[in-house]
């Protein structure tokens, strides 16, 4: 199986593997890599190890070397550059009129190439933009449309929790989440309570899914059933998965109690409603 180091060239980026060579890497370590850019300055997140031909993209490219004080002076002044660059494409971008935001700009490490990436509605016509643009930078210019949630994630920001957005701080990849990740943790489905700042259903909805998931295979309370309490019988109102709690509605009182999910039995004698 063929070694690899694993290279992350953002916060919260995605891990990329390569083949470490004869270096001895060490996690946090800086380093300089060969990738189908060009070369690219990243941070190893994972220590040489062995994996599987399934989990590598062939081929597979080279670390070129621990990145030297020279190599971090350049980042520092890649950076300092997509700033200038960000405000000489938004200036463009009003002069040419067009429907869409800008939200960050990349530099490749070797300049190879200056990334510009924005969201829009719909598709823009940039092609003008571009000969401005590479005209100004006389590099390899590319302007890349990107979603809602990616804008987030590269901006950031504080959740409803009152962190860093989960994208921003440890997320690598989005995944998948719905509204019945919701329903089955019985929150409410008001989007201002469930949505993220980036207007789509909050990532950590999905967190807890698994075991929702699970004691659900398992509940055999929904409202409505009649079954027989501690207190007497009555129809379940609700049942708190999580928790394994039924609140039940008393027929004797006409009140509402909560019980352990285990105190409380089906009624085979009644139909629920």
């Amino acid at each position: 199986m063929p070694k690899v180091v694993g290279v992350r060239f953002r916060r919260a980026g995605k891990i990329y593997y390569f083949a470490p060579g004869s270096l001895e890497l060490a996690m946090g370590d800086n380093v300089v890599v060969d990738t189908s850019r060009g070369l690219e300055y990243g941070e190893v997140v994972q220590e040489v190890r062995e994996v599987s031909e399934k989990s590598i993209v062939s081929p597979l490219k080279p670390v070129r070397r621990k990145a030297t004080e020279d190599d971090y002076k350049k980042l520092e002044d890649n950076r300092q550059k997509e700033k200038e660059a960000l405000s000489i494409c938004q200036e463009k971008v009003g002069k040419h009129k067009l429907d869409m935001k800008l939200v960050d700009v990349e530099y490749t490490f070797d300049h190879n190439k200056i990334i510009f990436y924005f969201t829009a509605d719909g598709r823009v016509d940039f092609r003008e933009l571009v000969k401005d643009l590479a005209a100004v930078f006389r590099t390899r210019i590319e302007l890349r449309q990107i979603g809602v949630r990616d804008e987030a994630k590269m901006l950031g920001g504080f959740g409803p929790c009152g962190r860093g957005l989960c994208c921003t701080t440890f997320l690598g990849d989005f995944e998948p989440v719905s509204i019945r990740m919701a329903k089955e943790q019985n929150l409410s489905l008001n989007p201002t309570k469930i949505s993220g700042i980036c207007g789509r259903l909050m990532c950590c909805l999905r967190y807890e899914a698994e075991r929702y998931e699970v004691v659900s295979k398992n509940d055999s309370f929904a409202p409505g059933d009649p079954v027989i309490t501690p207190h007497g019988e009555g129809k379940v109102v609700s049942y708190h998965k999580k928790n394994k709690t039924v609140l039940v509605e008393l027929e004797e009182s006409s009140t509402q109690q909560q019980f352990p999910a285990e105190e409380v039995e089906r009624n085979p004698g009644k139909n629920g409603s």
